[in-house]
């Protein structure tokens, strides 16, 4: 008998040509396969050998994970998979942008909340900021809602970016 497998979530790095055409590849094993991306980033990481890096955050049980991982790692022209979540150690971060409008009391608490959470101010007017805000999608999250119930307006998130700890490259 075994045992029911769950679903986790996984960071998945995916270093690539950096070429027209392959992030629609990549995006398209997801979707005709009905796997979901929670975040999807993507950026030229090696400018001499043109190289890009894809980071994929997405949910499924160990045996669907390791099918994902097969299938990335046989698209041409991908030249490495990772799945940094099984790997071990490795830092993720994501930065927001997140407009807050008020004033009086409600300003003043959105600009303490900021402080705590080391979020920069990136422009101001009087009556609303913009806030940079980095770190791991928890701190993120949570400094949203907070300024939900002080006059959120509108959020942009860039998605999870990762590498692994230590001095080895993807």
């Amino acid at each position: 008998m075994s045992a029911i497998e769950t679903a986790s979530r996984h960071t998945i790095s995916v270093l690539v040509d950096n070429e027209p055409g392959i992030l629609a590849r990549v995006v398209g094993l997801f979707s005709g396969r009905g796997y979901n991306i929670e975040s999807l980033t993507v950026a030229k990481t090696n400018e001499k050998e043109n190289l890009s890096r894809i980071t994929i955050v997405t949910t499924g049980t160990p045996m669907v994970i390791e099918q994902i991982k097969a299938q990335l790692d046989r698209l041409v022209p991908v030249h490495r998979v990772r799945d940094l979540t099984v790997e071990g150690a490795h830092v993720e971060r994501e930065l927001a942008l997140v407009k807050v409008k008020g004033t009086g009391e409600r300003r003043v608490e959105a600009l303490r909340l900021a402080d705590v959470f080391r979020a920069k101010v990136i422009d101001a007017k009087n009556d609303s900021f913009v806030f940079e805000v980095t770190g791991s999608s928890d701190k993120v999250d949570t400094f949203i809602g907070l300024m939900d119930g002080l006059g959120l307006v509108d959020v942009g998130r860039t998605g999870i970016v990762a590498t692994t700890r230590g001095g080895e490259a993807l």
